[in-house]
C-alpha cells in the first residue's frame, strides 16, 4: 500500500500537500518523522535496535529505539506510539511520551537517489528497569535485534563515527538527548538543594488571618463547606496545567519527608503548583526523572520473573502555552483549520472559557468539544455537593443564593446565572469560586482556570470605596480616545474589600492583591464587573516586598513618596479600570470582542490598560479633588516601586508583561530617569504626558482589535534590559523576596475547627 506523507515548507510548516513517500524521498521534499528513545533509569542505558538490512536508509546500522515516518494526517504523538508498538511490541500510552525536541534532519543517501530532509520529534520514555529484550515483539521487516548500550558510551561511538551507527552528531542538534540525561542525572544534589533554596527564598512567608467571630453559626458552617469545596477544585487546576500533574504533585507529597531534597522538592511544588516555575520564565525546576511512576499493564510480552513496566509520567521542560485545555500535539493552525469548518455554535462553543479541545480521533483536524462538566465531573459533582451544603447552612440570603446557583453551574456548564448572583453578594463571608481567568491559555487566551478566594468582608474600607464604583461612566466618558469608542451605558462596579482566609486553584506563585470578575463580555455589557480587594495580601505585600524595593530601586530622595494608601488606591483604580474601554467592538463589520480579537496577547494587553489607565483616572480624579489625602506624586512614585515588583514575576506572567510595557515605555518618554548609581525616579514635569499618550495607544489598540500593533508595542517595550536587570540583581543581593507564600491562620483558630467538628461527611 501506498504511504503518503504531508510536505512542508523548509521551515517545517505544511503545504497542504501530500505526496508519496517514494517520490518525497527522490524530490528531496520537506516531512515529519518521529524519533522514540527508551532510557532505563538503574542503567542509564539507551535501547538501540538494528534496521532490518532490507531497509531502503540505513540497512544493517544501529538506530533509535524505534522511529517512522508521521504519515499524511496523523498526529506526532499517535504516530510515536503507533511506531513504538508495531517495532518492538511495546504499547505506552502517551503520558509515557516526553518530547525533548526537533531535530533537522539533511542526508542524501544511495547515491543521490534517496534524499532525507525530514523534522524529527524526538521522544524520550524513561523506564525504571531496562524492558527484558524477550519482552519485545520485533517487526522483522523493520527491526533485526535490539540491546542496550551505556548512553555514554553511545554518545562517544556516535563521536568517533563508527560505521555500525546512523551517523548523528552528538555535538550538534542531537546532542540535547545526551545533554538532557546528564543534567538529570549527573546533576549535583548539593546544587539542586542550593537552587531550590534561593528559588524558595523569593516567597516571603505572609501568616493571613480574618475575624470569624462575628459571623453567624449558619454562615460559619457555610464557610466550612465551602473551604472543602475550594480544594476540590484544586486538583482541577493541577489537572488543567498538565494531565499528569495530580499524580505527580501526590507522588512529590509522599515523598517529601525522605530527605531535604523531596522536601524541597515538594514546597516549590506546592507554591507553582506544577514542575514550572512562575519565577522563572515557566523553566522546570523539575523533571521527568523527578516524576511519578506508573505501571503499564499488559505493556510488552510476560517474560518470566519480571515484574512488568514501570515509568515515568512525562512532562515537557517548557510549560506547554496550551496547558492541558488542547491536545499536546495540536497547534494553532490546526485548531483554526478545524474550527473554521465548524457552525456558528460550535464555533462559539469551541472557544469558550468552559471547554476543552480533545481529539476525536488521533487524526489531524479531527477535534471535538468537551464542556467542564463533563471533562472534569468526578470533581465537579463532589464540589457541587459541598456548595449545595454551603447553601443550605447559610444565614445570609444573597450568600445561600450564590453558593446554590455556583453548585447548579458546575453541572450545567452555565455560569451566568451565578455569575450574577457574585456580582449581586451582599455577605460578611465573601465567596469566589469557579472557572474565571484565562492567563494560563497562552494559545489562544480562551480557556478559564478554577479557582477559590474566601474572605470575610471589610466593611468600614469596602463603605470608603464607593466613590470608584460611582464614578465609572464619568471616567469611561473621559477616557483619551475617540468619542464613538467610548460606551455610554457603562454599570456602576460593585467593591467589596475583604481579608483573605483562603485559596486554592489558580493562585500559584505571585499572589494577586485584587480581582475584577466576571470576563463574560455579555455581564460586563449589562451588569459591568465587581471588584474584590484583598486587603491582608496587599499589606502583606507591601511590608515585605514594595518598602523594601524602593529602599534599594528608588533615588533616595523620592523613597518617602512611597506609602500603602497610594499603592492601594491605584490597586483599586487598575481593577475598576477593567470594566471601562472597549470590550465589545466591530472589527470588519463584525460583531467581536477585544479577547477573541487579540487572543494570547490579550491578557498582557489588557492588564496593562487596566494599570496605565488606572494611573490616568488617578490623576483625573484628584485634579477633580476627589481624593483627599492622596498625594499625586505619592501615586507616581509608589507605582515605579510597584513596577519593579510586578516586572519581577517574569515575562510570561501578564501583569509582569504588561508593567515591563509600562516601566520602559514612560522610561523612554523622559517620565522615568534612570540614574548613574542604578536607581530610578519620577520626572514630574513630564510622568503625566507619558501616562496620557500610552492610555491611548493601548485603547486605540483594543478598540479596533489590532493584534499586529498590540504584538509590535509588546515586542518593543515588553523587555527585560540591561537598566531594569542590574536593579534586579540588587535586590537579589540584599536578598529582597519577590512575592508572599500566604498561610492561612483562620483555618487554626477554634472557631472555624469547632464550626467543622462533626459536620463533613
Amino acid at each position: 500500500m501506498v504511504e503518503f506523507l504531508d510536505v512542508l515548507t523548509s521551515d517545517g510548516l505544511h503545504t497542504g500537500k501530500a505526496k508519496d513517500r517514494n517520490l518525497v524521498h527522490q524530490d528531496g521534499d520537506y516531512h515529519r518523522a518521529v524519533h522514540v528513545w527508551i532510557y532505563a533509569e538503574s542503567t542509564a542505558e539507551l535501547l538501540l535496535q538494528r534496521r532490518a538490512y532490507t531497509k531502503d536508509s540505513w540497512p544493517g546500522l544501529w538506530d533509535i529505539s524505534s522511529a517512522g515516518h508521521i504519515s499524511a494526517g496523523d498526529t506526532s504523538l499517535e504516530t510515536a506510539r503507533r511506531e513504538l508498538q508495531e517495532e518492538l511490541g511495546i504499547d505506552l500510552p502517551e503520558e509515557a511520551f516526553e518530547l525533548l525536541f526537533v531535530y533537522k534532519q539533511n542526508d542524501v543517501l544511495n547515491n543521490g537517489t534517496y534524499i532525507n530532509n525530514e523534522y524529527n520529534d524526538v521522544y524520550l520514555i524513561t523506564t525504571l528497569e531496562p524492558i527484558p529484550l524477550d519482552a519485545f515483539t520485533l517487526q522483522k521487516s523493520e527491526v533485526e535485534e535490539v540491546k542496550y548500550m551505556k548512553w555514554k558510551e553511545y554518545r562517544n561511538v556516535l563521536g568517533q563515527g563508527n560505521p555500525d551507527y546512523v551517523d548523528y552528531n552528538p555535538k550538534g542538534e542531537y546532542g540535547l538527548l545526551f545533554d538532557t540525561i546528564a543534567a538529570r542525572y549527573e546533576a549535583d544534589k548539593e546544587g539542586r538543594i542550593s537552587s531550590l533554596k534561593k528559588q524558595l527564598s523569593r516567597y516571603a512567608p505572609a501568616p493571613l488571618n480574618g475575624e470569624l467571630s462575628e459571623l453567624s453559626e449558619g454562615d460559619r458552617s457555610a464557610l466550612v463547606y465551602t473551604i472543602k469545596a475550594a480544594k476540590v477544585l484544586d486538583w482541577i487546576f493541577r489537572q488543567q496545567q498538565w494531565s499528569v500533574n495530580p499524580e505527580l504533585s501526590t507522588w512529590l507529597e509522599k515523598r517529601a519527608e525522605t530527605s531535604l531534597l523531596d522536601k524541597l522538592k515538594w514546597e516549590y511544588y506546592s507554591i507553582n503548583k506544577s514542575p514550572w516555575s512562575c519565577l522563572d520564565e515557566n523553566k522546570s525546576f523539575l523533571t521527568t526523572a523527578d516524576s511519578a511512576v506508573r505501571m503499564a499493564e499488559n505493556a510488552a510480552r510476560p517474560v518470566p520473573g519480571w515484574n512488568g513496566l514501570h515509568y515515568k509520567l512525562a512532562f515537557p521542560t517548557r510549560k506547554p502555552p496550551g496547558a492541558n485545555f488542547y491536545p499536546r500535539d495540536m497547534d494553532v493552525k490546526e485548531f483554526d483549520l478545524w474550527k473554521g469548518k465548524l457552525s456558528p455554535e460550535d464555533q462559539a462553543n469551541a472557544v469558550s472559557f468552559f471547554s476543552v479541545i480533545r481529539r476525536n480521533e488521533p487524526k489531524l483536524c479531527d477535534l471535538k468539544i468537551v464542556p467542564y462538566s463533563v471533562e472534569y465531573l468526578e470533581f465537579l459533582k463532589e464540589a457541587s455537593s459541598l456548595l449545595h451544603k454551603a447553601g443550605n447552612s447559610a444565614s445570609t440570603p444573597s450568600l445561600k443564593k450564590f453558593l446554590k446557583a455556583k453548585a447548579d453551574a458546575f453541572l450545567s456548564n452555565d455560569y451566568y446565572d451565578s455569575d450574577i448572583a457574585w456580582m449581586d453578594l451582599d455577605s460578611p463571608v465573601d465567596v469566589t469560586i469557579g472557572p474565571y481567568e484565562t492567563y494560563e491559555d497562552g494559545l489562544f487566551g480562551y480557556k478559564a482556570t478554577f479557582e477559590a478566594f474566601i474572605g470575610i468582608r471589610d466593611d468600614d474600607a469596602t463603605n470608603k470605596l464607593l466613590l470608584f464604583s460611582q464614578r465609572l461612566q464619568e471616567l469611561e466618558d473621559h477616557l483619551p480616545m475617540a468619542e464613538h469608542h467610548k460606551s455610554k451605558s457603562v454599570a456602576a462596579s460593585p467593591i467589596r474589600v475583604i481579608n483573605l482566609i483562603y485559596n486554592s486553584g489558580d493562585v500559584k506563585g505571585p499572589q494577586t492583591v485584587a480581582f475584577n470578575l466576571p470576563n463574560d463580555d455579555r455581564i460586563v455589557k449589562a451588569r459591568g464587573s465587581a471588584m474584590v480587594m484583598l486587603r491582608n495580601v496587599s499589606g502583606a505585600k507591601f511590608e515585605k516586598i514594595l518598602k523594601p524595593i524602593a529602599s534599594v530601586c528608588l533615588e533616595e530622595s523620592q523613597r518617602g513618596f512611597v506609602d500603602f494608601d497610594s499603592f492601594f488606591t491605584h490597586t483599586i483604580c487598575h481593577e475598576c479600570c477593567h470594566g471601562i474601554g472597549p470590550h465589545n467592538i466591530v472589527v470588519g463589520g463584525r460583531e467581536s470582542t477585544v479577547r477573541l480579537e487579540l487572543q494570547e496577547v490579550y491578557s498582557s494587553i489588557e492588564e496593562a490598560k487596566a494599570d496605565i489607565v488606572g494611573l490616568w483616572a488617578l490623576h483625573y480624579l484628584l485634579d477633580k479633588g476627589l481624593l483627599p489625602g492622596l498625594d499625586e506624586k505619592s501615586i507616581y512614585v509608589s507605582f515605579l516601586a510597584g513596577c519593579f515588583r510586578s516586572i519581577r514575576f517574569g515575562l510570561n506572567e501578564a501583569h509582569g508583561k504588561g508593567q515591563a510595557l509600562i516601566f520602559n515605555y514612560i522610561l523612554e518618554k523622559g517620565g522615568y530617569v534612570c540614574h548613574r548609581d542604578g536607581t530610578f525616579s519620577v520626572d514630574f514635569s513630564k510622568v503625566r504626558g507619558a501616562v496620557e499618550d500610552l492610555s491611548k495607544e493601548i485603547l486605540i489598540i483594543e478598540a479596533q482589535g489590532d493584534k499586529s500593533r498590540a504584538v509590535k508595542l509588546l515586542q518593543t517595550y515588553a523587555k527585560i534590559t540591561p537598566d531594569l536587570s542590574r536593579c534586579f540583581k540588587s535586590l537579589e543581593d540584599v536578598q529582597v523576596p519577590v512575592d508572599i507564600a500566604p498561610s492561612f491562620e483562620a483555618l487554626n483558630s477554634p472557631i472555624y475547627l469547632k464550626a467543622g467538628t462533626h459536620m463533613l461527611d
